[in-house]
């Protein structure tokens, strides 16, 4: 399903209008991003949960020439999956 599918699933269930249904998932997601870019977990019970993780610095190797590089430190994005959306996938 990509965004317009959602957006139309959306909005036939709670009889909304597609640009109402659209405005309100792009105020959710820029709200999560929000939260996350500032060390906040976000919690949607039943659902799951959205936090950001830091990775450390360290060395890799080159697979095409065995040659040591360094990695960077950066920052990424991990969601896991709550109880309620683990038990409707299986």
């Amino acid at each position: 399903m990509n965004r317009s599918e959602l957006v139309e699933n959306i909005a036939e269930a709670t009889s909304q209008t597609k640009k109402d249904v659209d405005d309100v998932l792009n105020q959710m997601m820029e709200s999560i991003k929000s939260a996350v870019a500032s060390g906040d977990e976000v919690k949607l019970p039943g659902f799951g949960s959205f936090k950001r993780t830091d990775r450390k610095a360290r060395t890799g190797r080159n697979p095409q020439t065995g040659e040591a590089i360094q990695i960077a430190a950066s920052k990424g994005v991990k969601f896991t999956a709550g109880a309620g959306f683990k038990s409707a996938v299986s």
